[in-house]
C-alpha cells in the first residue's frame, strides 16, 4: 500500500520553502511597517458564520465549503475565507472599544472544494490583512499601497485593476438596469449565469466563461449609476493613490465573488499564471459585521494566495538563493579511530548554535570527498576539518586557513573572528 497526497492539495518541501520564506517574511515586515498586528483565528466555525456573511447562493457557499457536523451535533466548515472571522473576532472580544481603526493581519490555509488548477489548490495559504472601524478612502489607498509595495518587493509585476461597486443607496437602481438588459440576453447566458441572477445579479460579472465576460462588455456599468457619496469616496481613493504612486486600471466590471462587498474592490493580477491570474484582492465590506450581528461598522481588507505569490517568483524569472550553512565540521573515521571527536565536535557545535551560527556535521558515513561536497552543496562559510592532525578551520569566503587549534577550542575562534 503507498499513500497520495489528497487531490488538491500540495507539498511544500524543503528546496521550495527558502521561495516561501521570503514571501512571508516581507509580508511581515510590510505589515508591521503599516502599522498591522497579528491576529490568529480558528481552523473551523461555525458554518452559519460563512453562510450570512458570504451569502448562502456564493459559490464558497453553494459549492466549495468543507462542512460537517461535531459530536455534538454542531455544523462546523473549515474556513473557505478568513475575513469573517476576523469580523467575528471584532465583536465577541469588544475591539471596538479599541482605538479605531483595529489593523490586523495574519497568515493561514484556507479550504475550498474547487477545481485544481494551476496556482489553486483545495488546500491554500492565504494573506490576510484587515482594517476595521473607519470608512476614510485614505484606508483603502493605504491597504492597496501595501499589497503594491510587497509585490514590487519581490520584484512580481502585476497590474492594478480598481472599481467602485456603489453601497445601499445607489447599487438598487443599477441593479435594476442590469436586470433589464439581461432581460434582452435571457437567451445568450449560461446555466451560472442565471443562476446569479435569481440570487445576487452584480456577480453575474465574475464569471470564468469568455463568451460571457464578451456578451457583458456591453453590460450597463455601475460607474454612471454611484451616489455623490460613493463617487466622491472613490474619486479620493484615486487621489490617495496618485499621491502614492501606485498606478492603476479602471474596471468598471470588476467585482468580488462575495456578497459582502460594497464601494471600492480591487484585483492584483499577474502574468503567467494562467486563468488563475489574481495573486491579491479586496475591497470595502462595510456591511459585513452588521450582516453577522455587530454594530454597523465601516472596513476594508484584502487576501493574496501564498501559493499565487510564489508561483509568480517562479514565473517571472526571481530566483530565490538557498540558505547557506556557516560552519560545517568534517569529521574523518579511521580504522583505529572511529568518528574522531564526535562528542567534542558536536559541543563545539551547540555553543556556535547558542550564537544564531548555523551548523552541521555528516551523518551518513560519508568519505572526505563526499563531506566535502557536501560542504560546497551547503554552501558552507567556514569549514573545520578535525583530522587526525589537528583541527584546521578554513573561511572559505577569503579564503584563508586558519592555524592549527585545540577541538575544544573551535567555537571561540570562530566567534572572536566574527567579532573582529
Amino acid at each position: 500500500m503507498s499513500f497520495e497526497k489528497p487531490k488538491g492539495t500540495h507539498d511544500v518541501l524543503p528546496r521550495e520553502w527558502p521561495g516561501w520564506q521570503r514571501v512571508l517574511d516581507e509580508a511581515e515586515r510590510l505589515c508591521s511597517a503599516y502599522g498591522y498586528r497579528h491576529i490568529v483565528t480558528p481552523t473551523f466555525e461555525e458554518t452559519e458564520l460563512f453562510a450570512r456573511s458570504s451569502g448562502e447562493a456564493s459559490d464558497v457557499v453553494s459549492k466549495e465549503m468543507y462542512t460537517f457536523e461535531d459530536r455534538s451535533g454542531r455544523s462546523l466548515t473549515l474556513r473557505p475565507e478568513a475575513t469573517a472571522q476576523v469580523c467575528r473576532a471584532y465583536i465577541e472580544h469588544g475591539l471596538q472599544r479599541e482605538p479605531q481603526p483595529v489593523k490586523t493581519w495574519q497568515v493561514a490555509p484556507m479550504f475550498r472544494y474547487a477545481k485544481p488548477q494551476k496556482g489553486r489548490y483545495r488546500e491554500f495559504w492565504q494573506l490576510n490583512v484587515e482594517a476595521i472601524g473607519s470608512e476614510d478612502p485614505a484606508l483603502d489607498a493605504e491597504l492597496i499601497a501595501l499589497q503594491a509595495a510587497w509585490l514590487k518587493k519581490l520584484g512580481i509585476e502585476a497590474t492594478l485593476l480598481l472599481n467602485s461597486i456603489g453601497d445601499r443607496a445607489c447599487r438598487p437602481a443599477y441593479v435594476e438596469r442590469l436586470e433589464s438588459w439581461l432581460d434582452e440576453h435571457e437567451s445568450e447566458l449560461d446555466a451560472e449565469a442565471r443562476h446569479k441572477r435569481t440570487t445576487s445579479p452584480l456577480r453575474i460579472f465574475d464569471t470564468k466563461n469568455p463568451e460571457l465576460a464578451a456578451l457583458l462588455e456591453n453590460a450597463p456599468t455601475i460607474e454612471d449609476a454611484l451616489c455623490d457619496e460613493c463617487r466622491e469616496h472613490f474619486a479620493a481613493v484615486r487621489r490617495y493613490l496618485d499621491a502614492c504612486g501606485v498606478a492603476y486600471t479602471l474596471a468598471p466590471r470588476l467585482v468580488r465573488g462575495l456578497d459582502y462587498y460594497t464601494r471600492t474592490t480591487f484585483e492584483f493580477v499577474a502574468a503567467g499564471l494562467g486563468a488563475q491570474n489574481t495573486v491579491s484582492a479586496g475591497g470595502r465590506y462595510d456591511y459585513l459585521i452588521e450582516t453577522i450581528g455587530g454594530p454597523p461598522t465601516p472596513a476594508v481588507g484584502f487576501a493574496s494566495g501564498i501559493e499565487r505569490i510564489v508561483l509568480s517568483l517562479e514565473e517571472q524569472g526571481n530566483e530565490v538563493e538557498q540558505p547557506r550553512i556557516d560552519v560545517f565540521f568534517l569529521v574523518q573515521s579511521l580504522a583505529d579511530r572511529p568518528p574522531a571527536d564526535r562528542p567534542l565536535v558536536l559541543a563545539e557545535m551547540v555553543k556556535l548554535r547558542k550564537y544564531g551560527l548555523a551548523c552541521d556535521t555528516d551523518y551518513a558515513f560519508r568519505s572526505r570527498k563526499g563531506q566535502l561536497t557536501q560542504a560546497n552543496r551547503l554552501k558552507a562559510r567556514w569549514l573545520v576539518d578535525v583530522a587526525p592532525g589537528g583541527v584546521l578551520i578554513t573561511e572559505r569566503d577569503e579564503p584563508t586557513t586558519w592555524p592549527p587549534v585545540e577541538i575544544e577550542n573551535i567555537a571561540a575562534h570562530i566567534l572572536e573572528r566574527i567579532q573582529q
